[in-house]
């Protein structure tokens, strides 16, 4: 693509968003849902069908062209996250957040493992192979943190619930990693007729570990660095400049030590490099909320292009639909089990005992990087496990944040919206420096 068209896509892009999200407050929808349903909009399966390059994304390809901004988008969204595990908060919540994050995962895929891999022998053959069953339920374990971050960012959520949504977030993705690794080699060698133990156990755990401590290295260099530099925005730059580096690092592929592969992964290095620096610098809150400003345009479009990549092809296959409807009634009930279970045996509040799975359903980013995992295996019946992850994604997508806006509101931890406005406020403070200024004349 020229640089015009490339320019263009993205500014149309932009612009849906930001329009659909003015009609979206009219209906009390979170923002998140207006980015993605613009996506879809000016996707290749209604404003891409003109085929006009620039007026809207003609083709998938065309979406995947930009996927170097979703890496991005997502490296600031899990660095963001990374705020949220300072010491004096753990302190608090760190147990009940641990405990939470690992055992509703754990139920979600043990639950959707148990139906899936008994619906694959009723099911006719091909439609439903026992590997796609069993890396399925470990796909059902990775929530979205991207959508549930922008929905507390969005209604200024805060509370109990809050406090420890965004921790058991960040930790379900670590536990999702450790169970996708472990059910795709068993999938896989299932598929060779051998199991190899080394690729089911040590590969994942040493995604997890390798990933942890390159984002804590990268945290402390990263305090390291920007002490050289007092001004603000060359603050903000090299905050800006660490992440990218973070999510670069942790992308490489093909890393090999003898038979063992070595990958990173992006989500928790970025993670790490959150936590790491905003418990060795003063003044990290500071450059976390500058940041936070400076990102807002990738976020947008970061939800935009995943709406824009929702492929509507799965929903002309029945078995497909059948499957991925029983797949996302199994999955949602298995994180509000998961959820309530284990926060009941921490002892938490009763509004996060009673709303914290529902918060845990939206799913996107990580989930389909595990499809795509498995679409390139060449494992059998791999085209299934991305149709159907494709096929949650869009109803998740859309309906998630939503009821996540619904819990916390619940919850009592959002306040009634107001009819606020950035300009109002301006001219309010200027008023009340004019009559201030008068005052003292």
């Amino acid at each position: 693509m020229s640089v015009s068209t490339i320019l263009l896509s993205l500014s149309i892009a932009l612009l849906a968003g930001l329009m659909l999200s003015r009609l979206a407050k009219l209906v009390h929808l979170p923002a998140v849902t207006a980015y993605l349903i613009a996506g879809i909009l000016v996707g290749p399966f209604c404003l891409g069908l003109f085929g006009v390059d620039g007026l809207g994304f003609t083709s998938l390809h065309r979406v995947e062209d930009f996927s170097v901004l979703c890496d991005l988008a997502l490296g600031f969204i899990a660095f963001a996250i990374g705020n949220e595990f300072r010491l004096s908060q753990l302190r608090k919540i760190g147990k009940q957040a641990t405990v939470i994050g690992i055992l509703q995962a754990v139920v979600t895929t043990l639950l959707v493992d148990a139906v899936l891999i008994g619906l694959s022998f009723l099911l006719p053959d091909g439609v439903l192979p026992l590997p796609v069953a069993i890396v399925l339920g470990a796909v059902a374990a990775a929530t979205a943190p991207a959508a549930t971050l922008m929905v507390v960012k969005q209604y200024k959520a805060k509370g109990p619930l809050t406090d420890i949504l965004l921790p058991v977030v960040a930790l379900d993705d670590a536990v999702g990693l450790v169970l996708f690794a472990i059910s795709f080699g068993v999938a896989r060698s299932l598929g060779a007729g051998k199991v190899n133990v080394l690729s089911v156990v040590l590969e994942p755990v040493l995604e997890v570990v390798l990933s942890l401590l390159l984002g804590s290295v990268l945290g402390y260099l990263f305090h390291l660095t920007e002490r050289f530099f007092h001004s603000r925005s060359k603050r903000m730059a090299v905050s800006v400049t660490f992440v990218m580096l973070a999510v670069a690092i942790s992308s490489l592929e093909n890393l090999h030590i003898g038979e063992v592969h070595i990958a990173f992964s992006p989500l928790l290095t970025c993670m790490m490099l959150g936590t790491v620096f905003c418990n060795v610098c003063d003044f990290s809150e500071e450059l976390m909320d500058r940041v936070d400003r400076w990102t807002a345009p990738i976020f947008i479009l970061f939800f935009v292009l995943s709406g824009a990549e929702l492929d509507f092809n799965v929903f002309t296959n029945g078995w497909v639909i059948l499957v991925g409807v029983i797949y996302i009634i199994v999955r949602s009930f298995g994180k509000y089990l998961g959820a309530y279970g284990s926060a009941r045996l921490t002892k938490c509040e009763p509004n996060i005992v009673n709303y914290l799975g529902i918060t845990l359903l939206p799913q996107a980013g990580v989930a389909l990087g595990m499809a795509s995992k498995v679409s390139s295996s060449g494992i059998e019946g791999a085209g299934i496990v991305v149709n159907i992850t494709l096929f949650a994604v869009l109803v998740y997508e859309i309906v998630g944040p939503f009821l996540t806006k619904i819990s916390l509101l619940k919850a009592g931890e959002i306040k009634p919206e107001g009819k606020t406005s950035a300009r109002h406020e301006h001219a309010k403070k200027l008023a009340e420096r004019n009559s201030a200024n008068s005052a003292t004349e």
